[in-house]
């Protein structure tokens, strides 16, 4: 008997958390030098791109050196920003082509907003955006761990309801957790404690009891839901379950 999906394809996970990541480090392959603070964003295509300055040890490259992007994805609860996951990209950098830097800056401005992205177009000497052509991609997510290939990960699109369920998981944790704790209470059949929405997608909601040592519980939707109405209305769902 086939057993239904409860979660989405690690592709597809990988890179919905790599839409919402922001760079951290980066470090050279083949070298001893420590890896060094990085800014920037992911693009649409998934490549991170990285926001360099004057002085930065990518700033004058030449050729395409092998590289190592760490990507946090985080979620901030109750004024504690925690992890989500940690991904890994390995690839080589390139230099964004001049066509491409105005959507590239636009792409990344609302993870890195920083000034530097408007001298990026208008002065060449200045900072430069740099992007990473993956080689493959090792993603640590809570108790998921693994390594996607170019292929595996390029591929894949991130939940194209991922906007608007990162909007709805900010309205629940700011304004219902009253009834989130007590659907999942009567879910469970004992008290839920300090809970909150961790995960929301179109194959289920994942809620996290706990910050400092937490629990994730998994609670997938009777059917894979398609648009966002249908999110709205399965998170409804479970809200009200008594």
């Amino acid at each position: 008997m086939q057993q239904p999906v409860t979660a989405p394809p690690v592709p597809e996970r990988v890179r919905t958390l790599a839409a919402t990541a922001v760079p951290t480090h980066v470090s050279l392959a083949g070298t001893t030098e420590p890896a060094w603070s990085a800014r920037g964003g992911v693009d649409r295509a998934g490549r991170p791109v990285l926001l360099v300055l004057p002085g930065d040890p990518l700033h004058g490259m030449r050729d395409e050196p092998v590289v190592t992007v760490d990507l946090t994805a985080s979620r901030s609860l109750g004024g504690v920003e925690l992890s989500r996951g940690l991904l890994k990209v390995q690839g080589w950098v390139q230099a964004v082509p001049e066509r491409e830097l105005r959507e590239t800056a636009i792409a990344i401005a609302d993870r890195c907003p920083d000034e530097a992205l408007f001298e990026v177009l208008e002065h060449r000497d200045g900072p430069r955006l740099l992007r990473v052509d993956v080689g493959q991609v090792i993603y640590l997510t809570g108790p998921e761990s693994g390594v996607l290939d170019a292929e595996e990960y390029l591929d894949a699109a991130p939940d194209p309801l991922a906007a608007e369920a990162e909007r709805m998981v900010h309205h629940v944790n700011t304004a219902h957790r009253d009834r989130l704790s007590a659907a999942l209470g009567a879910l469970l059949s004992e008290p839920a404690g300090d809970v909150w929405l961790w995960e929301l997608d179109r194959f289920g909601a994942t809620v996290r009891s706990g910050v400092a040592d937490p629990i994730l519980i998994r609670l997938p939707w009777p059917a894979p839901v398609g648009d966002t109405a249908s999110l709205e209305r399965a998170l409804h769902c479970l809200l009200c379950h008594r």
